[in-house]
């Protein structure tokens, strides 16, 4: 097993990637920006080094910084968490270059997957449900227009180096797609440095689905379950829950075969996710993208499986079986997470400032993943998830009671928060009735 890792991250994952490394014995490092020094994280770790000021681009992107701090405190293996440089090949390839382990798939699956025209084309040659769409960039915007007429409207405008639900636009006619492509492109190449852009059928009522997959040390690829994703803002999730209440069991069975067979195509080892839209009439499903890294909802999977995923991933870079019996995986009960985020709960706009208040709801079938705690600011250099509260037990009826009793016991003060949303979804029938999809946001909107 390796015996020192560094964390690549921040906040509530790189906490949370320390918790498993000091439980198994491995040396924690950490490191930070100035920002973030009085994070929880920080002070939990057996060691941390501050790489520079709170700007991204100089600290948690900053691969010369992050493998300084590698070396001066005699790192083995480097874990990215999410976000910031997890799914970089050029950082892979680099921390591996350096003589250390880089705990999660290799360069070469994460340069496969992470365009979305190639991850497309890769899928439907594997045999993996892919939706109508361009097989090569569409070059410029009379490209896109004949596209999307042979596709038929509406259509989803994306950035084929997008990800995270950004770079996305949907055109219902031809005049919605002239301005969707030029603002998509724009957006493209500004955050990704890269302007290609494809065009793929639009669904409307459709949910999201994904699936959680581990290749492992011994080169089989494993499927843990479905997450339902469809409670979203901008694209971006907010609720993740597991089983899906949608999924029937011979849908299942499709959907985790098709999973593996896209983590087979690529050689994949370690955690990744492959994620689906899901038409609930027809139970046709259709490949999305492949996240080539550890999720925000991972600690879904980790209950109604029983297993801790970051152990898993740990153990994988080190070459070591799992933990669990790849024959044998049989979820049980239920999981939810809702992320807590520093935005108001009615437009979803940032909120940062000083936490005066924080306490965190107790309880049997209650798990905070919190990234900070009373005293600690919240500034607007990074994401605003400030926590993840997951709820499990026996049931989605009895999860969805213990939900709306934590989210009532949940105070913060200080920055804006979303916690008075989740407190109304749990009250939604929609919702709570499990028949819901991507659009509920906007209904309750």
């Amino acid at each position: 097993m390796i015996e020192s890792l560094l964390v690549a991250n921040r906040g509530e994952i790189a906490r949370r990637i320390i918790r498993t490394a000091k439980r198994l014995g491995i040396r924690a490092i950490a490191v930070y920006s100035e920002a973030d020094a009085d994070l929880p994280f920080v002070a939990e770790a057996d060691e941390a080094v501050l790489i520079g000021p709170p700007n991204p681009a100089l600290s948690y992107r900053n691969t010369e910084a992050i493998l300084a701090a590698a070396k001066s405190t005699g790192a083995q293996a480097i874990h990215p968490g999410y976000g910031f440089l997890s799914e970089n090949a050029e950082f892979a390839r680099t921390v591996e270059a350096s003589g250390l382990i880089w705990v999660g798939p290799d360069a070469d699956a994460i340069t496969a997957m992470g365009d979305k025209i190639n991850a497309r084309n890769l899928m439907a040659a594997a045999g993996v449900p892919v939706a109508p769409g361009t097989t090569d960039p569409a070059a410029d915007l009379d490209a896109a227009v004949s596209a999307a007429a042979e596709i038929g409207y509406p259509v989803m405008v994306k950035a084929a180096a997008g990800g995270g639900g950004m770079g996305m636009g949907v055109a219902v006619d031809e005049a919605a797609l002239r301005t969707e492509y030029d603002k998509v492109r724009a957006f493209a190449e500004r955050m990704f440095g890269d302007g290609s852009v494809l065009i793929e059928r639009y669904f409307p009522r459709v949910r999201h689905v994904e699936v959680q997959i581990l290749g492992l040390a011994d080169g089989r690829v494993v499927a843990l379950g479905e997450r339902e994703c469809s409670v979203q803002r901008r694209n971006q999730k907010l609720v993740e829950e597991s089983p899906s209440p949608a999924v029937s069991p011979e849908l299942r069975s499709r959907l985790l075969a098709a999973a593996v067979r896209a983590g087979e195509a690529v050689d994949y080892r370690n955690a990744g996710t492959v994620e689906c839209l899901f038409d609930p009439t027809t139970e046709d499903f259709f490949f999305l993208e492949m996240n080539t890294r550890l999720q925000v909802e991972h600690p879904v999977t980790e209950y109604v499986y029983g297993i801790d995923l970051v152990e898993e991933q740990l153990r994988v870079a080190s070459g070591l079986a799992p933990t669990f019996d790849p024959d044998a995986l049989t979820p049980v009960g239920h999981a939810m997470e809702m992320r807590i985020n520093a935005e108001d709960p009615k437009r979803f706009l940032p909120g940062p400032g000083v936490i005066r208040t924080w306490v965190e709801p107790t309880g049997e079938g209650v798990r905070v993943d919190s990234g900070y705690t009373e005293g600690n600011t919240v500034t607007p250099f990074y994401d605003s998830l400030l926590a993840k509260l997951i709820i499990t037990g026996a049931t989605r009826a009895e999860v969805l009671d213990l939900a709306r009793d934590a989210v009532a016991a949940f105070q913060i003060e200080g920055p804006k928060n979303n916690v008075p949303f989740f407190a109304e979804l749990l009250e939604n029938e929609e919702f709570r009735s499990g028949a819901y999809d991507t659009g509920i946001v906007s209904r309750m909107r």
